[in-house]
């Protein structure tokens, strides 16, 4: 899509012209928004009705906006069977057209929730938190006060989600499955919420799936159990569970060498660095849309950890950093990493899984191993797209590294 206007690179303070437009303000410059098209060829607007009955993934999305009363309600197909792949970000093998056509086939149900009613919930939010609960789909009915509409929901942190309609009732028809972890975790009311995401995480429960508990208010003391935004969910989890691995990471020693990682799929490319050194960590994020004015964002953590919130990257610092402490965790060693997460022209907005993603495919792919900084750094510019001295002239850590002497240097 050609974007033409300017804004801000900070991940708070951009905003996809597509999350702002919602394919109605034309943005783009462009008079027919193509992602509508899509969205308008993937679901049968015409058939849907103000009642569906469909296998919810099970999804559920709650907004931000006018917080702390907010906008929450299940996302549902009009179709029985599997929907599981529409809600499972595992898609990194799939084009843009795949993946808009399953998150586009899921109506948003709308109903606006006080957050606080999550410790005691009564009538949609009792059943939404009933559907949750479940690792497979549940049969859902619901009716809404008039037919959904065309309009699709982009996020900078969410996958996208299809047309939108207010809830009037909403039914759950079988059985939700519960796995055992799942029950214990949240019928637990003394458990706080840290903790509980840890213990789901160990029980080999799917990351999505905590993020819908939490996002939900079924995970925390009964007192403090809230609805959160789901874009807020996704970054908690990513940031309590990356935090976890931590905490056993800065025990292990260190590599012996600088060690290059990449993968490259949906309009992303990320590189990642392992240096020999402490644990520290800091995520550089540039946009092609930038060009030819280079802009990265950064933001970055010493051993100790970050005091703050990654204001500059928000959720994809936390969701490219969870990857790297599970690798280094599988591998009993410590070491230095930087992230570059690399955003070409032609992206659309599908969430920050796609980094979290992304990064562990890529540290799953062989490294490359050099015994020097410079050496690891011109590798890491080959598999980049874009000029390596941006880069390198926002990074924190690259500075840190050239001037920090060690023991061995005067040797």
């Amino acid at each position: 899509m050609d974007r033409q206007v300017t804004f801000g690179y900070g991940e708070t303070k951009k905003e996809s012209l597509c999350v702002r437009c919602r394919g109605f303000m034309a943005l783009c410059g462009r008079r027919v928004c193509p992602i509508l098209v899509k969205a308008k060829t993937y679901v049968d607007l015409k058939g849907l009705k103000e009642e569906i009955a469909g296998s919810a993934p099970p999804a559920v999305f709650v907004g931000s906006y006018g917080y702390p009363k907010v906008i929450a309600g299940p996302l549902i197909p009009p179709l029985s069977g599997n929907t599981m792949d529409m809600d499972s970000e595992k898609w990194l093998g799939l084009g843009f057209d795949d993946i808009l056509r399953y998150r586009f086939q899921l109506v948003r149900s709308k109903s606006v929730v006080d957050i606080g009613s999550a410790s005691e919930p009564t009538g949609v939010l009792e059943k939404v938190q009933e559907m949750v609960l479940s690792d497979k789909p549940v049969d859902t009915e619901a009716a809404f006060q008039k037919k959904p509409d065309s309009r699709v929901a982009f996020s900078m942190r969410e996958a996208p989600a299809g047309p939108s309609a207010d809830l009037k009732s909403f039914s759950i028809i079988d059985n939700p499955s519960v796995p055992r972890a799942v029950d214990r975790v949240t019928s637990d009311t003394d458990y706080k919420a840290a903790p509980g995401v840890l213990d789901l995480l160990q029980s080999n429960i799917g990351q999505r799936q905590i993020t819908r508990l939490f996002s939900v208010g079924l995970l925390g003391e009964k007192a403090s159990r809230r609805l959160v935004p789901t874009g807020w969910s996704i970054t908690a989890v990513d940031d309590i569970a990356g935090t976890g691995l931590l905490d056993k990471v800065k025990y292990y020693p260190t590599i012996d060498k600088y060690t290059v990682f990449s993968a490259e799929a949906l309009a992303n490319n990320v590189v990642i660095l392992l240096t020999p050194t402490p644990w520290m960590f800091e995520g550089l994020e540039l946009w092609h849309m930038s060009a030819p004015n280079w802009h990265c964002d950064s933001d970055f953590e010493f051993y100790e950890g970050r005091k703050g919130y990654a204001s500059a990257l928000a959720g994809a610092y936390y969701a490219a950093r969870l990857p790297v402490a599970e690798y280094l965790d599988a591998a009993g060693r410590q070491a230095g990493a930087i992230a570059f997460l690399e955003v070409l022209n032609d992206w659309i907005p599908l969430g920050v899984w796609r980094f979290r993603e992304l990064a562990k495919q890529a540290l799953a792919n062989p490294p490359m191993a050099f015994d020097t900084l410079d050496l690891a750094l011109a590798e890491a510019g080959k598999r980049l797209k874009s000029p390596l001295q941006p880069w390198l002239s926002s990074s924190r850590l690259y500075k840190y590294m050239k001037e920090q002497k060690r023991l061995f240097d005067f040797f």
